[in-house]
């Protein structure tokens, strides 16, 4: 384990919403519960539970949509989950993420989006490389390439390249799902690279025409 957690690695499917520390979590659920908003007994055992099911890991993206609802929250859960990687040696990341609408705190989906930016540009552990870096062309393909090239250049610090997908969520909308693409598009010179379709598969039914369309 000592060897295994010492190797730089590549990490390509990690959800941002997934990745949360479970302690987080908890902090987040009891703030809500001392203002009044949510019982802390029926999310606590949710949380707390290892053996899940996929209905049960349903469940708890149930329940973390409900500890999520604000900016602020959002750039802190960012940021904590790049130091988290980063701190496994991971050197490259891509990460995904549903944008949401909360009208009651003023979120848009373009604002979330922003908020998860800040939250990993603010990143002080290591140097985060964000924005595509194209001074070798290597870079782009190889971030151990990149790190390599950081260090002969004299710079010690562990760096972390992230990558950014937005997701859609199979019980969206057409039109919902539509505004996330376009989202996508217009940020791509922020970090987005791609287009990630997550949620519960037992659900929706836009993803299930569409598949049948393209069969």
């Amino acid at each position: 384990m000592e060897w295994w957690m010492s190797m730089p690695k590549v990490e390509l499917h990690a959800h941002l919403n997934g990745s949360i520390r479970g302690s987080t979590l908890l902090e987040l659920a009891r703030a809500l519960w001392d203002k009044g908003l949510i019982d802390f007994s029926q999310v606590e055992h949710v949380i707390l539970k290892n053996d899940r099911s996929l209905t049960e890991v349903f469940k708890l993206f149930d329940v973390i949509r409900i500890l999520t609802t604000d900016h602020m929250t959002v750039t802190r859960i960012a940021n904590k989950v790049v130091e988290d990687f980063a701190s496994e040696k991971v050197v490259y990341l891509e990460l995904r993420t549903t944008p949401k609408k909360n009208d009651s705190q003023g979120m848009s989906k373009r604002s979330y989006v922003e908020a998860v930016l800040e939250g990993i540009r603010s990143v002080s552990s290591v140097d985060v490389a964000l924005i595509p870096y194209i001074e070798d062309p290597r870079n782009l393909l190889d971030p151990l390439h990149a790190a390599t090239n950081d260090k002969c250049n004299g710079n010690s610090r562990k760096k972390i390249f992230v990558r950014l997908l937005l997701s859609v969520d199979r019980r969206e909308t057409t039109e919902a799902t539509m505004e996330t693409v376009k989202l996508a598009l217009e940020m791509r010179h922020l970090g987005v690279v791609g287009i990630d379709v997550s949620g519960n598969p037992k659900v929706g039914e836009w993803y299930l025409n569409l598949s049948r369309t393209l069969a």
